[in-house]
C-alpha cells in the first residue's frame, strides 16, 4: 500500500465543497486575524521585540502540524483561513504600528 505524493486525502476535482469550504477560510480568517492582531497588539505595548519573537515562534511552530494536515478533507480549510489570519493580524499589526 504505497501512498501518492498528494497525501492520503487526495479528492476528486468533482468533489471540493468550494462554497462550504470558501465560508470556513473567510470565517477562520476572520476570527484567527482578530486573535492576532490583539495578541500582537497587547504584546507590542510591553515590548516590540517581544511581540515580533513570540509571533514568529509561534507561526514556526505550527507550520510542522499545520503542513502534515494540509490534505486533510475538511482541516484544509481551516488551516487556508488560519494561514490567512496571520497574514492579516501582522499586516493588521505593523499598520498600527506605523500610523
Amino acid at each position: 500500500m504505497s501512498q501518492k505524493c498528494d497525501g492520503p486525502y487526495r479528492a476528486q476535482a468533482d468533489s471540493v465543497p468550494w462554497a462550504a469550504g470558501g465560508t470556513v477560510v473567510v470565517l477562520v480568517a476572520l476570527l484567527g486575524g482578530v486573535a492576532v492582531y490583539a495578541f500582537a497588539s497587547a504584546l507590542a505595548a510591553v515590548n516590540a521585540l517581544l511581540a515580533i519573537a513570540v509571533n514568529v515562534v509561534a507561526a514556526v511552530g505550527v507550520a510542522p502540524t499545520a503542513w502534515r494536515w494540509r490534505f486533510t478533507p475538511v482541516v484544509r480549510w481551516v488551516l487556508a483561513g488560519a494561514a490567512a489570519a496571520v497574514v492579516l493580524g501582522w499586516l493588521a499589526a505593523i499598520i498600527s504600528v506605523i500610523s
